[in-house]
């Protein structure tokens, strides 16, 4: 396959999470086994075959494949892709497709959803969407895909399974919606989206930013800036439930030994050997 992005790659809990971030640089994430995205700073050239995706915000490295992905898709006879991304973006997004379209002259054809906090997006009978508002310079939100299923309510666990088919067939609900978040992935976004929406802390895989790590980084101007320091995570670190944490979106200030440096200075055993340094 064509390489013309850099790309990384953890397979964890039966999931494969693919791509790269680096903050003011690109960012891009594909989960395969979900068939969705997040996030379009940058295209590797086998994404196109992943037909939904989901913008946290609007910023350049963020978005700026946005225009090449569409196209690349026409292109290749795809069907149009469908994006989600906070309301506020999605004129702007479609008068820069308009705009490349002339440039182009090729169609752009896609849809684009507007998301507002709160939103739930049903992708298949198992999965669903649930996005919450994060803490950013622009408008911007965080994602959770949840597992759906169906499990008898416990009253009737115990009952033998022709008891059950007897009071399905005649009408009783015998069954609940239960629901597990599997991943979370945050966009760029202060600490307190977090602590305002505990679906990320709960979440099986949480995709996560880190842009800042040395402490001669100022906190208060790294928080107005829609972003969070290491210093944060070590505050909070009791309240992460997840089995894996992959922190991204590093400043390029620091380069990757640094990085781990800082990291491994105030997180020594690295969150029990469950954060992932997404280098």
């Amino acid at each position: 396959m064509l390489d013309n992005a850099p790309l990384r790659k953890l397979e964890f809990n039966g999931l494969t999470i693919e791509g790269y971030s680096r903050a003011a640089v690109q960012t891009y994430w594909r989960i395969p086994e979900m068939k969705l995205g997040f996030d379009l700073g940058l295209q590797p050239w086998d994404f196109m075959g992943t037909a939904t995706w989901f913008v946290s915000h609007a910023h350049l490295d963020h978005i700026a494949a946005l225009p090449v992905y569409v196209s690349r898709r026409r292109l290749m006879k795809m069907p149009p892709p469908v994006i989600y991304m906070p309301e506020v973006a999605v004129g702007p997004a479609l008068q820069v497709l308009k705009a490349f379209s002339r440039l182009d002259r090729g169609k752009m054809p896609c849809t684009i959803n507007p998301v507002l906090p709160g939103a739930e997006i049903e992708l298949s009978r198992e999965l669903i969407v649930n996005a919450y508002e994060t803490k950013h310079t622009v408008p911007s939100v965080g994602y959770v895909v949840s597992q759906r299923r169906r499990k008898l309510k416990p009253e009737y666990q115990n009952l033998p399974g022709d008891q059950i088919r007897d009071l399905r067939l005649g009408g009783t609900e015998v069954t609940e919606e239960h629901r597990h978040p599997l991943l979370a992935y945050l966009g760029d976004s202060r600490a307190e989206a977090m602590d305002n929406n505990p679906q990320f802390y709960e979440a099986d895989i949480l995709i996560m930013e880190m842009t800042f790590v040395s402490p001669e980084h100022r906190k208060e101007k790294i928080h107005k800036m829609g972003h969070i320091h290491l210093d944060d995570v070590v505050a909070r670190q009791d309240r992460f439930q997840n089995k894996k944490i992959i922190a991204s979106h590093f400043s390029t200030r620091y380069n990757n030994r640094q990085i781990q440096e800082h990291v491994k200075a105030k997180l020594p055993e690295m969150l029990d050997g469950r954060l992932h340094l997404w280098l």
